[in-house]
């Protein structure tokens, strides 16, 4: 398997949780945490990426990531962070109007200490439940059957990578097509007003991040949301 894609076995103590764009603000992801009750020793937290940016608290970002608990992708802000110190080849003004200053304003080395904690998170994640095999990325599925995602990071990485962190096609097109191979997949990227599913894609990024928004929690055995999920027409009109 590509190590970009990392799998998880069903955790059988506890609750699996996914969350949408976290952009920042840890804090008030920590308070929609304690009201769902969740417990650090029991319970799993997978982040469908970009953590980082826009918010008051993106170095917060390394200090969850050594949480044994707390597991995510990387999104397209992340990947933002990663290209600037490769190689600079990342549009600086754009990712400046999007919320990336706090990050080209730190000392190199700091630059440098941020961009390799988040290039060591994988792609996609896969979480086993009893109903079956939940896949995460940050913006869609390049793949329309989960089992040729593998071969196409590594025949096709520039690609699957595009679509994994920037593909927005889904919900502009309304696509409800399934990935097979999935219980569920599960995406941010996009923000909605209320979680909504299309097919078998749940997208989950509320704007937690945003004055108005919140951060929506699914709950991964059961694929019930909290606050609870929109029909497709209620959450994109």
């Amino acid at each position: 398997m590509s190590p970009l894609i990392q799998h998880f076995t069903r955790n059988t103590c506890g609750r699996d949780w996914a969350v949408g764009d976290i952009h920042g603000h840890f804090t008030r992801l920590r308070e929609t945490l304690a009201r769902a009750g969740f417990n650090p020793a029991r319970d799993r937290l997978f982040s469908v990426g970009d953590l980082i940016d826009r918010g008051p608290e993106c170095r917060a970002a390394l200090e969850w990531l050594r949480q044994p608990w707390f597991h995510a992708v990387q999104g397209n802000h992340e990947d933002y962070a990663i290209r600037h110190v490769r190689h600079g080849l990342v549009d600086t003004r754009n990712w400046r109007e999007n919320g990336g200053g706090w990050f080209l304003e730190m000392t190199d080395e700091d630059q440098r200490i941020h961009a390799e904690a988040l290039a060591r998170l994988p792609l996609v994640l896969e979480v086993e439940t009893r109903d079956g095999l939940v896949g995460l990325v940050h913006a869609d599925s390049p793949v329309r059957t989960w089992h040729k995602l593998d071969g196409l990071l590594s025949s096709r990485p520039k690609r699957a990578r595009g679509i994994c962190q920037w593909s927005r096609q889904r919900l502009e097109r309304h696509d409800a097509t399934c990935v097979e191979g999935l219980r569920a997949l599960v995406v941010g990227h996009t923000p909605v007003t209320r979680a909504t599913v299309l097919g078998n894609v749940y997208h989950i990024d509320t704007g937690g991040w945003q004055p108005d928004g919140y951060f929506t929690l699914l709950d991964l055995a059961t694929l019930r949301a909290v606050p609870a999920l929109a029909l497709p027409s209620a959450a994109l009109a």
